[in-house]
């Protein structure tokens, strides 16, 4: 198990045993994540239950709280992100870090949601944190090593970077696609 193996399992919150209450909570994050990511914080929670297909009392059941929720949506996210890093570290290079930053882009939108609701001292919000600088910094170390990334950009440059341009308003989603493209053609390294 490695670090980021090991962060991930410290972000991760409790989830249910029987299978169907599995089910449930798993809809119930799904419905959350769409939810939050087109209403924003307010998004009410009858809506997500009623996505989810389940009743309000099982969505209270499993999640007390409004910020209950939140924190399982963003845990879930980062451990998904924390997947991500680790499946696509057998690629090549470039490949590796172009494809986790571009679902890093579709994280930091759901993100953007629900860090409203987090505070950043939080001790979910800095374990989520640490887990992502463990598993996609050394992605962005081994394009360096290998020369396909500049060599000045630091892992927090680059999450910069990819944060600024999903906060933009973008009304068609291939060019949201199409500016990420450009920004990391600028994170490439350039032969001499």
């Amino acid at each position: 198990m490695t670090h980021a193996d090991d962060e991930v399992a410290a972000v991760a919150g409790r989830r249910p045993r029987r299978a169907d209450a599995q089910r449930n909570c798993e809809k119930i994050i799904a419905a959350a994540r769409e939810t939050f990511a087109e209403g924003g914080v307010s998004a009410s929670l009858e809506e997500i239950a009623r996505r989810a297909g389940v009743g309000i009392g099982t969505l209270y059941r499993n999640f007390p709280t409004r910020r209950d929720l939140f924190e399982t949506v963003y845990r879930t996210e980062v451990e998904v992100l924390c997947q991500a890093a680790g499946e696509l570290s057998e690629r090549p290079p470039w490949e590796a870090l172009d494809g986790w930053l571009r679902r890093f882009a579709t994280y930091a939108v759901t993100k953007r949601a629900i860090i409203e609701a987090l505070n950043h001292e939080s001790a979910v919000f800095e374990g989520c944190r640490n887990a992502i600088i463990n598993c996609g910094e050394p992605l962005l170390r081994r394009a360096q090593e290998a020369g396909e990334a500049r060599q000045d950009a630091t892992f927090e440059d680059v999450v910069r970077l990819v944060g600024g341009i999903t906060m933009g308003q973008f009304s068609d989603p291939d060019q949201v696609d199409r500016v990420l493209g450009m920004a990391l053609d600028g994170l490439r390294a350039r032969p001499r």
